[in-house]
């Protein structure tokens, strides 16, 4: 059976939205193209072949190969903010806050991680104006992990001398995740999480 046409697995659970099902299929079929041989390496004969459709059949639903990678892009990165932001505007202290971003981050780059790889790792590929629009959803993410730091800084929860600085280092931290998981390892995607939140307050917090 074809990975595209799976219903129950992690991988598949965040294109529900894509309708109607020959779409959803494509657009799983390219996913896993991506991840597995590079977005510039990938024809949309592979797509049609993965969802197992034809070429013509492909271009009914997505104009190009690009149209398609922007679409995963934008939900994936939709999905990220998303998290990010409800941590940020979460009740609780700073330490709190940023632990709850980290830890559903993270768990989402473990879960979906196929998904992950290619929404965090082929931007380049991207047309100026779609790249122009994730790129702005990306300084969103960046903002709601930068805001979480901040406040702990001034409530004094935080030592965190380069506020940037730390924020690329605890993003990248969880992104790097969706490079090295695997969902046969020793870790599940919620232990993965729950390590990592306790390594980025390790790392921030005031030390007594």
């Amino acid at each position: 059976m074809r990975a595209a046409e799976r219903t129950a697995d992690g991988e598949n659970a965040p294109w529900g939205e894509v309708t109607p099902e020959a779409a959803r299929k494509l657009l799983v079929a390219a996913v896993e193209a991506f991840a597995e041989r590079g977005y510039h390496a990938t024809t949309t004969r592979d797509i049609a072949g993965r969802a197992g459709m034809s070429p013509a059949a492909l271009y009914i639903h997505y104009k190009t190969k690009e149209e398609l990678l922007h679409r995963i892009s934008r939900i994936g990165h939709d999905r990220a903010l998303a998290l990010l932001t409800a941590a940020a505007d979460g009740e609780g202290t700073a330490a709190q806050r940023l632990a709850e971003a980290v830890h559903s981050f993270v768990r989402w780059h473990a879960e979906g991680h196929t998904t992950a790889r290619v929404v965090q790792y082929e931007l380049d590929a991207l047309g100026p104006e779609h790249r122009a629009e994730i790129v702005e959803l990306r300084r969103r993410s960046t903002a709601a992990v930068r805001r979480i730091l901040v406040d702990g800084v001034r409530d004094g929860e935080f030592d965190v001398p380069d506020v940037p600085g730390t924020t690329l280092a605890v993003l990248s931290l969880c992104i790097d995740v969706a490079r090295w998981f695997n969902a046969a390892g020793a870790r599940t995607p919620d232990e993965v999480g729950e390590l990592y939140a306790d390594l980025v307050l390790r790392m921030v917090a005031v030390q007594k």
